[in-house]
């Protein structure tokens, strides 16, 4: 694929294939993650593409440093930018693990009343007996969530981590 001419034209281009790459390998590797195969092939396939052609072009123009600024410049902007694309499709489940010594089935009646699976567990903690709420939730929900949570006990300890459902149980699709 042969370039413009000019070194200013050359350099971004370089750039926004550099960011678009990115992108799509941050967003691949989530899906990767989340076992989406078929996703995670296509951004494969375009990502790969894009990154032939953006280093192609560095090489082709070594003369010139601001092409490798730009190249790592891209680098680590797409990176940034596939974090935020993915944060914004917020694709997949959290499993919220909410810790509360006196509100806990109050929160677990209210989550569920909200739609979410739960799942209360009792258990003893520094202070005494606590409620421990499994909570499935898609990642979009997440706040929601937490809203209810913090709602019924401010000082509740919450956490969350990325799950993939495997089979059976209630999961919000």
């Amino acid at each position: 694929m042969p370039l413009p001419s000019s070194p200013i034209l050359i350099i971004l281009i370089i750039f926004l294939l550099r960011v678009s790459d990115m992108s799509l390998d941050t967003i691949r590797v989530l899906f990767v993650f989340r076992g989406r195969k078929g996703l995670a092939w296509v951004l494969g396939f375009f990502q790969s593409m894009l990154f032939v052609i953006a280093i192609t072009s560095v090489l082709a123009n070594l003369d010139n440093f601001l092409n490798i600024i730009a190249y790592a410049a891209g680098f680590a902007t797409g990176n940034v930018v596939g974090m935020a694309i993915e944060n914004r499709l917020a694709v997949g489940h959290i499993k919220m693990t909410i810790i509360s010594p006196m509100a806990g089935p109050r929160i677990a009646d209210a989550l569920r009343n909200s739609g979410f699976a739960v799942t209360e567990v009792s258990g003893r903690g520094r202070s005494g007996m606590v409620s421990v709420l499994h909570v499935a939730v898609l990642r979009r929900k997440v706040d929601e969530a937490e809203k209810i949570v913090l709602e019924m006990d401010k000082d509740a300890f919450v956490t969350a981590e990325d799950v993939r459902p495997i089979r059976r149980g209630f999961w919000r699709a």
